[in-house]
Parts: C-alpha cells; structure tokens; sequence
C-alpha cells in the first residue's frame, strides 16, 4: 500500500537542503546566511569558503547538498543557480550550569540552530 505521493512545495525551479543540528546560535548563523542571500551559487560559496566565520563550513555544506539537490534531483542549470532563502531557525538548547562560590550555581546555556537554504534557477534573457 504505502502512503499517497506527497505534493511538491517548492517550484519546479527549486530545490532545497536544511541542516536541523547546528551547534552556534541562531543569532551568529543568521549573520552567515545573511551574507549568501540573493547571490549566485558559485559566489555563495566563495564567500563561504573564505569567511572567517567557524560555522561557515557548515553552512557551506548546506549550499552545496541544495546545489547536488537541484542538478540531480531536479535536472536544474547549475550555473544558472542562486540563492533564493536562506532561513535560519531555533532548535533546543543544552542546559548546562557551573559551580559558583558559596554553593550556588551559573546556568550556561548552548544554543542550537537550523538551516534551510532554497537554491533557484534564473530565467533565461534573451
């Protein structure tokens, strides 16, 4: 039997890869994605590749399986691709404490993020 065909979100022109575990706040994540958005696939990843950033790498990751996504899964342009959304959200978060003078205790709290990024094809111009 199985279950009935789930119907596609995203456009024909589309495709996606999200990451749901990243170890960094949503806040830092977000400053990574934001400097992606709107620009092509190959300098996205650029810019990725040479960020200072520590979580760069991952977001890296994520924009190339959207990449492989798009040319494998969808039979997409990989040169005409860009970067639709990058939408950065909120998981868990560890709840961790540290020993203070007299007894008491410290909460430090470690943040974790998703990712989701939508790569796209341009139209052509003629």
């Amino acid at each position: 039997m199985g279950k009935p065909k789930h119907e596609r979100v995203l456009d024909e022109t589309e495709a996606k890869a999200f990451s749901k575990t990243i170890r960094i706040s949503p806040q830092k994540l977000n400053l990574v994605a934001q400097s992606i958005r709107g620009k092509t696939a190959g300098a996205a990843l650029a810019t990725l590749a040479f960020s200072q950033r520590r979580i760069a790498g991952e977001v890296r990751k994520v924009l190339q399986s959207a990449i492989a996504n798009a040319e494998n899964n969808h039979q997409l342009d990989v040169d005409r691709l860009y970067v639709k959304e990058a939408t950065v959200g909120k998981t868990m978060v560890m709840k961790r404490f540290r020993a203070r003078a007299r007894g008491r205790g410290a909460s430090i709290r470690k943040p974790f993020s998703s990712i989701t990024v939508i790569v796209r094809e341009r139209e052509e111009t003629e």
